[in-house]
């Protein structure tokens, strides 16, 4: 039998629980093939699951709730799978442990105070095996119009509606007529769908009442959406289109027709097309006869973003954008030399995610840390013992959640080529890797480890109220789905301090 395992996991996320639940059933417990294993997974905020939970859009329900996802055999075989299911299902195994609330690494999480600070060192001393499944938390901002009175990252609302523990402000969209994103993917859309829906359809759905409250006073008539290449390049997906084209309130503004037709000598994808039709064909509702509107500015840059002057609308920034082209031969976006300037109330920048820089192995370059085929690698590029990275911290910030789970499942084969000899049986994919035997000298984890010892901080966090187990949590669940269903909707959140004192409560009466 191979020694004992016990990984930590930093990060609860999709990609954190998806390596979970292939490691735990592919080395089943009691089967004699199985090392005596643990899996403890520590995640800074309070609550499991991370974008699916803060980041899909709460009128998406039917994202947390399915993926779709295609393994490939002998012929391609497409089924759903619920994903929160899976993550739940994973966490009744007896060696499956969650931690929330905790900030692993060296530095305080500014944006989370409340989190319960947990040196790596002591990850280390206490677990034979790590993985960084930690995401990208930080978005891109635009170098040209930094964040300001006028403009925010898109990360900033999209926490703000899907009650993130960071707590930022609300958006004050009763003194705002116009909304600029930079940037059209999904996210922006997602934004855009949010301001020019009503809060009496968005009032089933999970969203918090206090961002209702602040939506029901919102005086935002116009959203403008800017991509600095053209319809063919958009980030969007058809569905996210087609549902701003279906908005039952709001009408877009046509789009010039020279725009909607294909350079010569291109032929657009099936994708392409569909998105082509859709535009030319236009919104549901006729350009005028709605009381929001929207519009898509395609070949824009944002060069600059000045303040309202004396001679404009006392809410009216003036964002200058550059019109561009794109280049033929490399596919990128570069300016014509002319510009044009369009007033806004606030300029949302969607520009992507990287990683926190203060998370051990971070790589500047890439934005996100050093990793080669799962494995993190010495500043030297050697891999280092034990050591793996998964998802957006491995790869940075792109696919959806199917792609997330095959990249995880490839990971978690990786770990278990590392501790099960490859004749033992365990059926692994063929593109996991083996520990090369050029490794970094350095041991950092303890290779043998007390199995269900915790690092003496968590023991204290979990007696202090500080941090949160997957009970908790399902508790508390269970409490938001209550509270939705006497207000008629999915889910009412809980905060921070209201999931503290309810979970406090949980603990007294069991």
């Amino acid at each position: 039998m191979p020694p004992p395992v016990k990984l930590a996991i930093i990060g609860g996320g999709p990609s954190a629980f998806y390596v979970a639940s292939r490691l735990l059933s592919l080395l089943p417990l009691g089967d004699p093939i199985s090392p005596p294993l643990r899996v403890h997974m520590y995640d800074r905020l309070w609550a499991p699951h991370g974008l699916v939970r803060y980041g899909v859009a709460p009128d998406h329900p039917e994202v947390k709730v399915s993926v779709n996802i295609f393994m490939s055999s002998k012929q391609q075989l497409g089924h759903l799978q619920n994903c929160t299911n899976k993550f739940d299902a994973t966490a009744t195994d007896p060696r499956f442990r969650f931690f929330g609330n905790v900030n692993v690494g060296n530095t305080a999480l500014r944006s989370i105070p409340h989190a319960l600070p947990l040196p790596l060192p002591s990850i280390l001393k206490n677990y034979s095996h790590l993985l960084f499944a930690t995401g990208c938390t930080l978005p891109t901002l635009h170098p040209a119009i930094p964040p300001s009175v006028y403009c925010i990252p898109a990360l900033s609302l999209v926490h703000w509606y899907t009650r993130h523990p960071s707590q930022p402000p609300p958006p004050a969209l009763d003194k705002i007529s116009h909304v600029t994103l930079i940037g059209n993917g999904n996210v922006s859309l997602d934004i855009a769908r949010i301001l020019l829906t009503s809060p009496s359809v968005l009032r089933h759905y999970d969203v918090p009442e206090h961002v209702l409250e602040v939506l029901s006073r919102s005086t935002v008539k116009h959203v403008s959406i800017v991509g600095r290449r053209g319809p063919l390049e958009s980030a969007f997906t058809t569905k996210e289109l087609r549902e701003m084209i279906n908005l039952p309130e709001a009408s877009m503004i046509p789009i010039e027709p020279s725009l909607l037709t294909p350079p010569p000598g291109v032929t657009p994808t099936r994708q392409q097309r569909r998105t082509l039709e859709l535009l030319q064909k236009g919104s549901k509702n006729p350009p005028g006869s709605t009381p929001k509107t929207w519009e898509l500015h395609f070949y824009r840059s944002p060069t600059s973003l000045t303040p309202p002057s004396t001679d404009s609308a006392p809410d009216m920034a003036n964002l200058t954008l550059a019109h561009t082209r794109l280049d033929p031969t490399t596919s990128r976006a570069v300016s014509t030399g002319e510009t044009s300037t369009l007033p806004t109330s606030l300029v949302v920048t969607s520009l992507g995610f990287h990683a926190d820089p203060e998370t051990t192995f971070f790589d500047p370059v890439l934005s996100h840390l050093r990793s080669s085929a799962g494995r993190i690698t010495s500043s030297e590029g050697l891999p280092l013992k034990n050591v793996y990275a998964s998802g957006w911290a491995a790869n940075g910030a792109k696919g959806v959640l199917a792609s997330t789970m095959m990249d995880a499942y490839a990971v978690a084969d990786t770990i278990i080529s590392d501790i099960v000899p490859p004749t033992d049986g365990v059926k692994l994919n063929s593109t996991s890797s083996v520990l090369a035997t050029g490794t970094a000298s350095d041991e950092l984890l303890n290779p043998r480890p007390d199995l269900d010892a915790l690092p003496a901080e968590i023991v204290h966090g979990i007696r202090d109220g500080m941090v949160t187990q997957y009970s908790d949590w399902t508790a508390v669940g269970a409490e938001e789905v209550r509270r939705g269903e006497t207000l008629g909707k999915e889910r009412e959140r809980l905060g921070w301090e209201e999931a503290r004192s309810f979970i406090a409560l949980s603990r007294a009466r069991s």
